[in-house]
């Protein structure tokens, strides 16, 4: 979803050529409506376009969708790439960008989503993982987050993190491992990724309890259970 048509173009010309089915569209709310009739695997998109901007097309593809989106930005300050992860992008690109390195990051989060994470799923439907601590229930089997009762909504990379640092208590993970385990592919560029998800989660289970997300300076973060 782009409105530089050549841009466009190019990107379908390269993905064509890897053997997948592409579908374009040059403007956020057209973007929208080939996103229903089409159900894609993943979503390339571009933030700045008329009609419907970039942002407003991610915020309406998750209200329904957990589908990959890797976002396209001419712009390259934080704002920007914060924002996109904010709403619920998997991962972005900052134009002008290498077409092989695009087409390794669709690979990369293709991978994830249709075969890493659903052999997860399965695996953990099998063993029915459920994670309780104090005020706090974490469920795999249907991506839930109860907390103090009531249920939070949790975008999926923002369940996936707090699910894998909840699993591994006490233990510390560097942002390029908790990278490469969330989105199943050694990440190139800012880890930034990581420390937006995080103050999402933290904000979203900001009362105090016998347990918390501690930043380990210098290293990264674990599930702290005292």
């Amino acid at each position: 979803i782009d409105d530089d048509k050549h841009i466009s173009e190019l990107i379908s010309l390269y993905l064509k050529k890897e053997g997948y089915e592409v579908f374009e569209a040059y403007d956020g709310s057209e973007g929208v409506s080939k996103f229903y009739e089409t159900n894609p695997d993943i979503v390339i998109l571009d933030i700045m376009m008329p009609v419907m901007d970039g942002y407003d097309v991610c915020k309406e593809i998750r209200k329904t969708s957990t589908v990959p989106i890797i976002m396209l930005t001419a712009k390259g300050e934080t704002f920007d790439k914060v924002l996109g992860l904010e709403i619920g992008a998997d991962d972005y690109m900052i134009k002008p960008f290498e077409p092989k390195e695009l087409i390794a990051r669709v690979k990369a989060a293709l991978r994830r989503s249709n075969i890493s994470s659903n052999i997860e799923k399965k695996e953990e439907t099998k063993t029915g993982e459920v994670l309780n601590f104090d005020n706090i229930e974490i469920n795999s089997l249907n991506y839930t987050v109860k907390y103090f009762g009531k249920f939070i909504d949790f975008p999926p990379k923002e369940f996936e993190l707090l699910f894998f640092l909840a699993k591994h208590k006490n233990q510390v993970f560097t942002r390029d491992a908790l990278l490469d385990k969330i989105w199943g592919y050694d990440y190139i560029g800012d880890t930034r990724t990581v420390d937006v998800h995080i103050k999402r989660i933290r904000e979203k289970l900001a009362e105090q309890t016998s347990w918390n997300i501690k930043t380990v300076w210098g290293v990264g973060y674990k599930f702290e259970v005292v």
